[in-house]
């Protein structure tokens, strides 16, 4: 079985056939999904989607691209949801220098306050962070943040789809995080990625579609979807020395490890 631990099923390019991808995410034994939260109104588009199936999770969360967005109200929406049962983590939340869609320091203060907010709540963190171009400045400041305000909660989280080099993974596997890849890690030039996709720890390491985006090879260029997970898998099983099922079997084990209530009955089409 395999379990995709990022995917944006809310996203308007699924919604002619949204529930065709939840079929073929089955037919590929894709087996469980975590649906990510939006920073945009309404803010509980994934939560929605997760309670139609019983094998779909959901998070809640900000994303750094609309930190200049959020006034208080966001907040104590977002305060509301997370009790929810469908919800098992925040976020993404982060760090984004690569659009700088919203000012630095405005993504700075909603990160902080959504770590505030998710260690009341118990909930680990899902974190974003890209950086300007042929620099480590996000990946630098992202690290300290955690450092800061997160490393003592105890709670962890995902550093979703990894883009870092190995000095930034060990960082945040110190403290705690899993380290997920996504499909851009099968592209020839992630160099960086795939050399930490082959240092990861084996109790680590998940994989997640991002999807719409980044699909893998041999799907590059289509939209992306939890059934191509599968493709990310064989790709790290070549890059690890392992088989694709056991790729498969080890991410789903760390993934239920991080989340344990999302453990249930195989879920099969009907």
């Amino acid at each position: 079985m395999y379990v995709d631990s990022h995917a944006h099923l809310d996203n308007s390019k699924f919604d002619s056939d949204r529930s065709g991808v939840v079929d073929r995410a089955l037919n590929n034994d894709v087996k469980c999904v975590l649906t990510i939260g939006s920073g945009e109104d309404p803010l509980d588009c994934a939560i929605r989607i997760a309670k139609e199936y019983s094998w779909i999770w959901a998070t809640i969360g900000i994303h750094p691209l609309e930190a200049k967005l959020v006034t208080e109200t966001y907040y104590t929406q977002l305060e509301k949801l997370a009790h929810d049962e469908k919800v098992i983590a925040w976020g993404e939340i982060g760090l984004d220098y690569f659009y700088d869609f919203s000012p630095r320091d405005v993504q700075k203060a909603v990160f902080q306050r959504q770590m505030e907010l998710a260690r009341a709540a118990r909930l680990p963190i899902v974190i974003h962070c890209r950086p300007s171009n042929n620099s480590e400045n996000a990946w630098n400041d992202t690290i300290e943040m955690l450092r800061l305000h997160w490393e003592s909660s105890g709670l962890g989280g995902i550093l979703h789809c990894f883009t870092g080099e190995w000095k930034h993974a060990k960082a945040a596997l110190d403290m705690g995080f899993y380290l997920s890849f996504a499909g851009n890690v099968t592209f020839p030039k992630a160099t960086n990625i795939q050399a930490a996709a082959k240092e990861a720890p084996a109790d680590r390491f998940l994989i997640e579609t991002d999807s719409p985006y980044l699909a893998p090879i041999p799907q590059r260029g289509k939209r992306n979807e939890p059934a191509f997970v599968v493709h990310t898998a064989e790709f790290l099983a070549e890059l690890r020395g392992s088989a694709k099922e056991e790729i498969g079997q080890q991410t789903a084990k760390n993934f239920f490890s991080l989340f344990p209530q999302t453990v249930a009955p195989v879920p099969v089409l009907p």
